[in-house]
């Protein structure tokens, strides 16, 4: 996969900074901003919409709610949903192994890049080893180096704290850490070398995109911060989304508002972290079970989304729209369910 040197434009991917807390410390913050105690020194560059996207997680998620979700409007007469994006897709995930096209935007199949909406299928690879997920890994200083120099999204993981598996799928897929989702590439993958492990999670990701019949779509990035070639469609990041949905450790973790937990601390005390999901539909969309938002100079802002009522289950995508992504997330919604 070549060298991971990052571009020099840099890609924002998701809300930046979480709440890290040891023991004997008194000034935490929490994912997307949302302070708990003032941190000048702990602020990470963030886009602005995902900024407003993880306080509105972390409010809900500090028990005040919100808003309600919308009601399905009248269908008659209304032979697709009214939105903005072009490179949108909706399916009804059915049962779950079937699934029915519901809805496609003028440029449903269009690979363009895809932002942290990549951090899918980082989840799907890890969860190909089930039997690892409370394994314990050691956080790096190259993660943290890494997300600075990037500019990416971060789950403010602290060098020398111990997480599991399944702790960081949930600063990964939450907050949007490319942290960690750096630290589950090098562990996740084979090689004598970061590079080499890395390179090597790449390919499995590509491996898994060919099985599930993902033709639109490439990887040559953990995280969505791209190399040039990290794309993907509207029809397949629905279709991705659907699938995995299908595994209930990520159906779990994607639906949260906010996940806290704790881990062991290089210096042998305990870390406390908090991190607030980004995805605003959670806290807006009666309904709403995920899954993942992205963001980026080249790749716009994006969305995969899921919904539930009815016992029907509506997936969905967005890429390379603008910020009202999430209104056109649930004009898609309100559609669907209406049909």
């Amino acid at each position: 996969m070549g060298s991971h040197a990052r571009p020099s434009r840099l890609h924002r991917t998701g809300a930046r900074i979480a709440t890290v807390a040891l023991v004997g410390a008194v000034l935490p913050i929490t994912a997307g901003g949302l302070a708990e105690a003032a941190t000048p020194s702990a602020t990470h560059s963030v886009d602005e919409n995902e900024r407003t996207s993880g306080q509105a997680a972390g409010t809900v998620g500090q028990g005040q709610e919100q808003g309600r979700g919308r009601g399905a409007p009248d269908a008659t007469g209304q032979d697709a949903p009214v939105i903005k994006a072009d490179h949108a897709f909706l399916l009804d995930a059915r049962d779950g192994s079937q699934e029915r096209e519901m809805w496609a935007g003028a440029k449903a199949d269009e690979s363009v890049a895809m932002a942290s909406t990549t951090k899918i299928m980082t989840a799907l690879v890890v969860l190909k080893y089930p039997e690892r997920l409370d394994q314990q890994f050691t956080v790096k200083q190259e993660y943290r180096d890494y997300v600075a120099k990037a500019g990416s999204s971060t789950a403010d993981l602290q060098t020398g704290d111990k997480l599991t598996a399944r702790q960081l799928l949930h600063a990964m897929l939450l907050p949007s850490g490319a942290d960690a989702a750096m630290a589950l590439a090098d562990n996740f993958g084979s090689g004598d070398t970061m590079d080499a492990r890395i390179a090597d999670f790449e390919n499995q990701m590509n491996a898994e995109a060919q099985q599930l019949g993902l033709t639109g779509t490439h990887f040559d990035s953990f995280d969505g911060i791209s190399h040039g070639d990290n794309r993907s469609t509207a029809r397949d990041l629905a279709k991705l989304g659907q699938r995995a949905m299908l595994k209930p450790v990520f159906a779990d973790v994607v639906k949260k508002k906010q996940f806290k937990t704790e881990a062991p601390a290089a210096n042998g005390r305990t870390r406390y972290y908090t991190w607030n999901n980004t995805n605003v539909l959670l806290s807006t969309y009666d309904g709403a079970l995920g899954i993942k938002t992205g963001s980026g100079a080249e790749a716009g802002y994006a969305v995969v989304f899921a919904a539930e009522r009815d016992n029907r289950t509506l997936v969905g995508a967005i890429v390379g729209a603008d910020k009202d992504r999430f209104e056109d997330a649930a004009k898609m919604l309100d559609w669907g369910f209406a049909h």
